[in-house]
């Protein structure tokens, strides 16, 4: 495939893109045509077979797949409506790996949807260690006041640490050493480390 044609391609794939309710989604009767289907019973059998990998994949039909109606305009100023699906990355994804490979329409669509929901898996990604950066340097910056409330309380650092294993008891019914050994957290390093955001918050 051509560079030019490589790009054109790329502009009518991310032109098709819509947004509905704040998510980003295909109309399966756009994209039909930018895959090369002329008919759209055809494309309902690749789209089917798409469902059949996206529920033998654990997810849920309904939410890549929804059905929903739109008006068309035909000859002499009239409308129809007609059958549609809105279509996540994900679906389309799928559609693109169930179609007919010989058609490089759809060859350029398996590597598009696979390198946008790539993208968006390293967004997320990239989202969720924020979160949990936030969350640890918070809970650092609360640990640092407490220990110094209790400082001049007259507790030293081993009241701190009967403290703080406590408190771990509290929330996972282990002390701070056997928490450590269960999840096999070196001695010298603090289990908030290696501990999920929600832990952390918690």
């Amino acid at each position: 495939m051509k560079s030019d044609e490589i790009l054109n391609l790329f502009s009518q794939f991310e032109s098709a893109a819509s947004e509905y309710e704040g998510i980003e989604c295909w109309s399966a009767r756009e994209l039909q045509s930018l895959l090369g289907y002329s008919k759209w019973e055809n494309f309902e059998k690749v789209i089917q077979k798409a469902k059949e990998s996206c529920s033998n994949a654990g997810e849920e039909i309904d939410y890549h797949f929804p059905d929903f109606r739109k008006t068309i305009s035909m000859p002499k100023g009239a409308q129809k409506e007609i059958e549609d699906i809105l279509l996540s990355r994900y679906g389309c994804y799928l559609i693109a790996q169930n179609g007919d490979s010989r058609k490089q329409e759809i060859a350029f669509a398996q590597n598009y949807f696979a390198v946008q929901t790539r993208k968006a898996e390293l967004v997320e990604q990239r989202i969720l260690e924020f979160e949990r950066l936030k969350a640890r340097e918070k809970l650092s910056h609360t640990e640092k006041q407490l220990s110094g409330i209790l400082y001049e309380r007259g507790i030293d650092s081993h009241g701190f640490a009967l403290i703080r294993s406590k408190g771990d008891q509290a929330l996972f019914r282990l002390n701070t050493q056997m928490l450590k050994r269960k999840m096999g957290i070196p001695d010298s390093r603090p289990v908030a480390d290696f501990l999920p955001t929600i832990s952390i918050k918690a």
